[in-house]
């Protein structure tokens, strides 16, 4: 599975830059550059996908064996889905690695999967995403960045289940090599070297542009695979819509900045008490779980006849929020921020993270 779509994504690669102006007989390395070299793989480049995949399998189990673990809470994802919605594919180059992202490697656990649909139609539902510095080597054999690699992991037990996924875990349990909870599935590279300081509008609005028509011919370079979306994916915000392969770099790049800007606060506590290191196996490392540091309940209590009537809300969401480039004077430098967000609802109450909110008026 991971062969076939590293080859799917590196040869519609290919085939957009066959159109391009790149130098002839270039592509090829080219491609595999710009796939491959920004995850972090050195070149000279593996001569064929299955070698590809063994790499990125042995990546995904470098994270699953040593990275920080985190869980998120319900509140938290739903802000960060909605950080996340605000972002253009140019605000990710503002990313800096050292100061923005939390540990070097790290995995987040969802409190729910949430069911991504790619560019051809095929959906995935992503229950948890890992990362790793790295160092992307990129288009030139000099070109080399400070990156960041990101993973993420489907859930075997998700809302997609296709006949075929069905028929591959049943087939797997029965050999007696049952597949994880986790099962790794795609793999994209961030630059986290600040590459843009100034974060001006004209700088990212031209980056969006520019990487909105990359996509757009990978969109038609991939349509000879493309399928109908299928109604097999349930999750109560909604499904993500996913054409410009990028919602897991917003995501983390939400999950991030939050975490930096103080919106969200982290308590740790042991997974599994402490014991004896089984020589090969690393020591269960402390589960970090990450709320949001503040909530503001909508459901209070009206004062004496200021009114009449008071609404009990039955469910909490997340309130919109919107993106600012704060300027630091210390550092000279413009940062995105969020103001906002918050949850509103009374705390009991069940997280709704679509646009709907039920609400009972009583006397």
């Amino acid at each position: 599975m991971v062969s076939s779509n590293i080859n799917n994504v590196i040869s519609d690669m290919y085939r957009v830059l066959l159109s391009s102006d790149a130098p002839k007989g270039s592509e090829w390395e080219l491609a595999c550059s710009m796939i491959l070299g920004k995850l972090g793989m050195r070149p000279p480049w593996p001569s064929g996908p299955d070698a590809a995949a063994e790499w990125q399998l042995a990546q995904d189990v470098g994270v699953l064996r040593s990275a920080e673990l985190m869980v998120i809470s319900p509140s938290a994802h739903a802000a960060v889905m909605a950080a996340a919605a605000t972002l253009e594919p140019g605000d990710l180059s503002t990313l800096s690695r050292d100061r923005d992202v939390v540990s070097p490697t790290g995995l987040l656990v969802l409190p729910e999967p949430v069911v991504c649909v790619n560019r051809t139609g095929s959906q995935s539902d992503t229950l948890a995403y890992g990362w790793q510095f790295t160092t992307q080597h990129q288009l030139l054999p000099t070109a080399q960045y400070a990156g960041v690699r990101i993973s993420t992991f489907m859930d075997r037990d998700g809302p997609v289940q296709p006949d075929d996924w069905r028929a591959a875990v049943a087939q797997a349990r029965a050999s007696g090599h049952p597949l994880p909870r986790l099962v790794p599935d795609g793999m994209y590279g961030m630059r986290g070297d600040h590459a843009i300081t100034t974060a001006s509008e004209t700088t990212t609005e031209l980056l969006t542009e520019k990487h909105k028509e990359l996509q757009a011919a990978l969109t038609q370079a991939s349509a000879w695979r493309a399928e109908p979306v299928a109604d097999i994916g349930e999750w109560a915000g909604g499904r993500v819509e996913d054409s410009g392969d990028d919602f897991a770099c917003r995501y983390m790049f939400a999950f991030w900045r939050l975490v930096a800007q103080g919106v969200t606060t982290t308590t740790s506590t042991a997974s599994t008490p402490a014991g004896p290191r089984t020589t090969g196996h690393p020591h269960d490392p402390d589960v970090r779980v990450v709320r949001l540091a503040q909530q503001v309940p909508a459901q209070r209590g009206a004062e004496a006849g200021q009114e009449k009537h008071v609404r009990a809300y039955h469910h909490r969401w997340p309130v919109r929020m919107h993106k600012v480039r704060q300027w630091y004077p210390s550092a000279q430098e413009h940062r995105l921020i969020w103001r906002g967000p918050y949850i509103k609802g009374p705390a009991e109450a069940p997280l709704m993270l679509g646009e709907k909110v039920y609400v009972a008026d009583r006397g």
